[in-house]
């Protein structure tokens, strides 16, 4: 039977955090984060294996506190002009098991209040990453068109991120799929609402959600010449 993993705990948590976004309250407010964030969150992971390896066995859900799927709440204050030392959000990434060698495509869950989504692909790709990514759509368009232009994936995502304004140098401008060659990211996904966060139905959705994304996804990963 499937769990839930939030509550409405986990909303109040994130919208105080926001409110109160210092190092002083977050402290006094750790157990509550815990409690109603962190852990649950790392037990989603936890869950999310089993499903994603009949997705893809080179997928890894990685339920670690620290240098695994979820991403810390702390942020990288250092070249930032925001100096606010906590995200008001908590997410996590399902990533390739080789991330570390190649540039490599995630599934991402994001969980936030009045912005929760999931999705997945490659969000600013390294120059060279992206030149494999923009030459193999030149190359290849109809497996893409096939993964990206279906009537279930245009029902259910959106694409994320930067574009140019021109076709990159030495394409050809008149290239079928000339606007997604002009991405800088390549990145889709799909928003929910605080009430299935906070359901049973959650894990499940996800499960749906990155299966109808697995096209696109193995699509990017043959841009970097990784399986699938």
């Amino acid at each position: 039977m499937a769990n839930a993993y939030f509550t409405p705990a986990t909303f109040r948590f994130l919208r105080a955090l926001e409110r109160n976004n210092n190092r002083e309250w977050f402290l006094a407010h750790k157990p509550e984060y815990e409690r109603d964030v962190r852990d649950p969150f790392l037990q989603l992971i936890a869950d999310m294996q089993a499903p994603l390896t009949k997705i893809s066995k080179y997928y890894r859900a990685d339920a670690r506190k620290n240098g695994g799927s979820l991403f810390r709440i702390h942020r990288d204050t250092r070249f930032s002009n925001d100096k606010q030392p906590y995200k008001p959000w908590q997410g996590a990434r399902f990533f390739h098991e080789r991330r570390h060698e190649i540039p490599a495509p995630s599934f991402y869950v994001h969980i936030q209040p009045g912005d929760c989504f999931a999705g997945g692909g490659m969000w600013h790709p390294e120059p060279d990453a992206l030149k494999r990514i923009r030459a193999f759509l030149a190359d290849n368009p109809a497996a893409w068109k096939r993964a990206t232009q279906s009537k279930t994936f245009r029902e259910h995502f959106g694409f994320w991120g930067e574009a140019l304004t021109r076709p990159p140098r030495g394409f050809d401008p008149a290239h079928e799929l000339i606007e997604d060659i002009k991405r800088k990211d390549f990145a889709a996904g799909e928003g929910f609402d605080e009430k299935l966060a906070c359901s049973a139905e959650l894990r499940p959705w996800l499960v749906e959600t990155y299966k109808r994304l697995a096209p696109m996804i193995d699509y990017l990963c043959a841009t970097q010449e990784l399986d699938f």
